[in-house]
């Protein structure tokens, strides 16, 4: 494994304790799942501590919002009120980013994910998120597009207003102070 995706272990250990107290702070996000088990399964796997850490620096505050018992993963997300701060001002991916000529944004939404190693979230998944609480009444986030919809040079992203949670389309070389994206991140 690269060492530059690797923690230290006093990294490691002082990132499990932020991560422990944010799973208790909000206990509602993950009902019948025990810390324990969760914290075993982030020692066992550094590489997704590394990426947990990622997002964490760039204000994601990653918490755990579910457990997949076919593959036996926890998920994490984004849970930060409103987009990730160090997350912003991003196109949606590589193509969008090389098609702009001119004001290029510093990155893209997919790029940073990958460099991450997390995985933008879905539509589904944006919408699962708001069942745990208000986000993004404030900013928006670029979500996984189809296929399809990014031949024809779009890209989708959603926010929360009026108590709703709408999705949108703009071109995906598109780039705003207040847009950004959330990840998932299986462990």
């Amino acid at each position: 494994m690269n060492n530059k995706k690797k923690l230290s272990p006093d990294q490691s250990k002082e990132l499990i304790k932020v991560l422990k107290a944010r799973f208790e702070k909000n206990i509602k996000r993950h009902k019948g799942i025990e810390w324990a088990k969760v914290q075993a399964k982030l020692e066992a796997y550094p590489a997704k501590l590394w990426s947990l850490k990622e997002m964490e620096m760039s204000g994601g505050e990653p918490d755990v919002v579910g457990y997949d018992k076919k593959t036996g993963e926890y998920i994490f997300y984004d849970c930060s009120d409103e987009s990730p701060k160090g997350r912003r001002s991003v196109c949606y991916d590589h193509e969008a980013l090389e098609s702009r000529k001119e004001n290029k944004p510093k990155d893209s939404a997919i790029n940073m994910a990958a460099d991450m190693g997390i995985e933008i979230l879905t539509e589904e998944e944006y919408h699962e998120l708001q069942t745990l609480g208000e986000f993004d009444l404030k900013t928006s986030n670029w979500i996984k597009t189809p296929s399809d919809i990014r031949k024809l040079k779009g890209a989708l992203f959603c926010d929360r207003r009026y108590d709703t949670v709408f999705l949108y389309h703009n071109g995906a070389e598109s780039y705003y102070a207040a847009r950004g994206f959330r990840g998932s991140l299986r462990v």
